[in-house]
């Protein structure tokens, strides 16, 4: 009975075979290319595993290790940004320092010259001091010696009042040395780290295309470095503008010191000329007739 079994599978297998032809293949080369066809599927997830792995990776995520790792047109923004950073906050200190002293002369010689009462005394307690209010004083004493003696006081004091406007104008572009640094960084730092962001990020994505893969791990790094120039940008401008208005607040008070420097000293040269005008002639005058009456 078995040896029949065998017989008839064995006429069976060669009726499937006739019938299979050239199509008919064993079971051990079925497996193998049904192995090799799961081994090509695999290989394009095993290359995008290994890109994430690889960005996966640990990396210093610092401001200093994100600007080692950015793109060179980026470092140049960051570089660019942290002088005018510098540049900053060395005019900060330098004109707080001019500013704070060039205050406190003018208004030390302002009290000083509200207690003299004329031109030539305030010259006199004046003389130790070199400033703003000296350079007044001497204008005026100079425009007086200069101007002839006629009862035209209205000219004198015209041209007295030319000296002094044009003296404060040249000390108040002086003290405005520098601000307009701090008003540029303050405009054009936020639209520079701007730039250097918009370049980082278009940067990360090019990378994106060439990697072939969305995974935040691969992008991430490449879009923080960007952002930094954008904090960078800001880190300069907010106080470039915030010492800018500060500047310009004390620069308005120490022009206003400058202004009631000048009138005073006006006032000083107004009353030289009122006692001018009212004082009595001179013995040696009032001799001149009487002789020619003789």
């Amino acid at each position: 009975m078995r040896l029949i079994e065998t017989k008839l599978w064995e006429r069976h297998r060669a009726r499937v075979r006739a019938l299979l032809g050239p199509w008919c293949v064993s079971a051990a080369t079925l497996h193998g290319a049904a192995l090799l066809a799961w081994l090509a599927m695999r290989v394009p997830a095993l290359a995008q595993d290994n890109v994430v792995a690889t960005a996966t990776l640990p990396r210093d995520l610092s401001p200093w290790g994100m600007y080692l790792n950015a793109d060179p047109v980026v470092k140049a923004v960051l570089i660019g940004l942290a002088l005018a950073s510098i540049v900053t906050w060395t005019v900060w200190l330098a004109k707080t320092i001019e500013i704070v002293l060039a205050k406190r002369r003018v208004r030390g010689a302002l009290n000083k010259l509200i207690r003299v009462r004329s031109t030539a005394e305030g010259v006199e307690r004046l003389a130790d001091a070199q400033g703003e209010v000296m350079q007044f004083l001497e204008a005026a004493v100079t425009e007086l010696k200069v101007s002839p003696r006629a009862t035209d006081n209205e000219g004198i004091k015209e041209r007295i009042a030319s000296r002094l406007e044009r003296i404060e104008a040249s000390y108040g572009r002086r003290i405005l040395r520098g601000t307009g640094v701090l008003a540029t960084i303050g405009a054009t730092a936020p639209f520079v780290g701007l730039f250097g962001t918009v370049w980082g990020i278009m940067n990360s994505f090019i990378g994106i295309s060439k990697s072939h893969t969305t995974n935040l791990a691969v992008v991430a790094p490449g879009i923080a470095e960007a952002l930094l120039a954008t904090a960078f940008g800001l880190a300069a401008a907010i106080p470039a503008v915030v010492i800018y208005n500060v500047f310009a607040r004390s620069i308005a008070g120490y022009r206003a010191g400058l202004g009631d420097a000048a009138a005073e000293v006006l006032r000083l040269v107004s009353r030289d000329l009122e006692r001018v005008a009212v004082a009595p002639p001179s013995p040696a005058r009032r001799a001149t007739p009487l002789s020619v009456a003789e």
